[in-house]
């Protein structure tokens, strides 16, 4: 059976370049993929819906979904009590209800004393710590 796809590009494609260009296709349709499935299944709740707001509502909604989503995504890279409470809890769900009990009833100085409390009431261990 011959594979057939349709690509769009700017690449010329010919029989040297074609393997390369097919693997840099699939590798974005997965990230791309992995991604809006996150938004719209794991909390985010980004789905058709912002398509319906008011003049420029949608838009602002759909921009602060996505801002939440990067700042959650660097945090994860960046912090390691960040990474450290999300692996100690079972979802993502759970994580906020723990923020945001935590933000109505503890006055934290800031992030980091937050989350190092967390840590230190889940049990944890922060890596290269002890």
């Amino acid at each position: 059976m011959l594979y057939r796809n349709a690509w769009v590009t700017t690449h010329t494609i010919d029989d040297e370049t074609v393997i390369d260009i097919a693997a840099s296709g699939r590798c974005r349709w997965k990230i791309e993929n992995e991604n809006n499935n996150v938004l719209k299944n794991y909390g985010y709740y980004f789905d058709h819906n912002f398509g319906c707001g008011q003049q420029h509502l949608a838009n602002l909604m759909a921009t602060l979904v996505l801002l939440a989503y990067l700042l959650y995504t660097t945090l994860d890279w960046v912090d390691t009590y960040y990474r450290t409470v999300r692996g100690l809890l079972p979802s993502r769900r759970i994580f906020f209800e723990h923020l945001r009990a935590l933000a109505v009833f503890s006055s934290r100085r800031h992030w980091g004393h937050l989350m190092r409390f967390m840590v230190k009431g889940l049990n944890g261990t922060i890596p290269g710590t002890g």
